[in-house]
């Protein structure tokens, strides 16, 4: 067998540079969103094998289920290199780049929470309907995130329609009121921030550790083993008062969705970095070694348990190590032998996430869009309408996109 290198390769199938988008990357983040809508709506489908949904609160064990949400916390740390590298080459300051990683964590902090809220307003306390709410707070949503033109005769109108954005959610905020468990009335819920506000915290934590330590595969690699560790200190019960800590209190928790994240950063520098691995073959088989690495970690951490409701240790290694093999597996085939045809219906959902997130939520506040869905039916007719819904989706993603509707942090 012919030894293959980095010079080896033609330099049209050369992966492209850390200033431009790594073709993988938004791949990877495409398919992954491409499961989640699956997973999400087949979650409805009755009568259908255990490996199909979340692994059960109480029962020691994973499915693919539970890796999708480690999958986004592992994209976020691959990205997180480049993007530091690309807004440092564009001239920002360092206080510039805290700015981002603050105003970037606390926006999807706030999504996430207006989302965690969903149909648990009171109408009677409010004075607005439940659905009315939904539907304005994702228009506050679309309105203060959207990405508008920089530059043209409208730009004072798109200055405004994104303030309106801001200040509809904080209206819908100040407003929301909703019934408790023992009778009472309450604001909105800030316990669980739903996944983005989670994904919002942890790359807080990792963001900030990441740009506090010097930008080189050992001090990253020194962060990832530190919060791998932390969180094994929990699991022990050794670290009680901050793992059930409020997160918008102490945002690492336990140490372990920021650890998911840094271990992105770690294979973000192993594989899209030449810094540490030239050459292809190198860049190849330290991603083998890590993925082998993180497998036997995760082995040697089954004592603690594996649940991805717990966080343990297990969970995330084993998810993080599934993440290396199929993005070095995507590395490969896309960005160095550029075979990327097949990806083209993931390719918008990839590079316009956050959109794309959005819209199985919004489909389903809305009446007509709502009867895609799979909810409530059983067996492969259900699974047949989950998949429908999820092509929906990706459909109307790839529409939106091709229209320049585009959502960023």
């Amino acid at each position: 067998m012919s030894r293959v290198s980095s010079a080896s390769v033609p330099a049209a199938a050369k992966p492209a540079a850390a200033s431009t988008r790594i073709l993988s990357v938004d791949i990877f983040r495409g398919l992954t969103i491409l499961v989640m809508v699956f997973v999400n709506d087949a979650a409805e489908v009755k009568g259908l094998p255990w490996w199909t949904h979340h692994m059960p609160e109480g029962v020691n064990g994973m499915t693919y289920v539970d890796m999708v949400f480690s999958a986004f916390l592992f994209i976020v740390g691959i990205s997180m290199p480049l993007a530091f590298q690309r807004r440092l080459a564009m001239g920002a300051s360092r206080l510039g780049l805290f700015k981002h990683i603050a105003v970037r964590s606390l926006s999807l902090v706030i999504i996430g929470y207006f989302l965690a809220n969903l149909q648990r307003l009171e109408p009677h306390l409010t004075g607005i309907g439940e659905r009315t709410w939904d539907l304005l707070a994702f228009a506050g949503i679309l309105l203060a995130w959207s990405v508008y033109p920089k530059s043209g005769a409208r730009r004072r109108l798109y200055a405004i329609l994104k303030g309106s954005g801001y200040v509809l959610l904080l209206v819908l905020a100040i407003i929301f009121r909703r019934h408790t468990g023992d009778g009472g009335t309450a604001w909105l819920d800030l316990g669980y921030p739903e996944i983005l506000g989670l994904i919002g915290f942890a790359y807080f934590s990792a963001g900030v550790i990441y740009f506090l330590l010097p930008k080189t595969l050992v001090w990253a690699a020194g962060a990832f083993v530190a919060l791998n560790l932390m969180n094994v200190a929990s699991k022990l019960g050794a670290l009680r008062p901050l793992a059930h800590a409020r997160l918008y209190y102490w945002p690492l928790g336990d140490g372990a969705l920021a650890s998911i994240v840094m271990g992105g950063v770690v294979f973000s520098l192993i594989l899209l970095d030449d810094a540490f691995a030239a050459s292809l073959k190198k860049k190849l088989y330290w991603s083998a070694g890590f993925a082998a690495i993180l497998l036997a970690a995760g082995l040697a951490s089954l004592p603690l348990g594996v649940s991805k409701n717990h966080a343990t240790p297990t969970w995330c290694l084993f998810s993080e190590a599934s993440s290396v093999v199929i993005l070095a597996g995507l590395y490969y085939l896309v960005d160095i032998r550029r075979f990327t045809a097949w990806a083209g219906f993931v390719k918008p959902a990839g590079s316009n996430t956050l959109l794309t997130y959005l819209l199985p939520w919004i489909c389903l506040s809305v009446p007509l869009l709502s009867d895609i869905s799979a909810g409530g039916l059983s067996g492969s007719y259900g699974v047949f309408r989950a998949f429908v819904f999820t092509a929906f989706i990706l459909a109307l993603s790839a529409v939106l996109t091709k229209w320049r509707v585009r959502m960023q942090l």
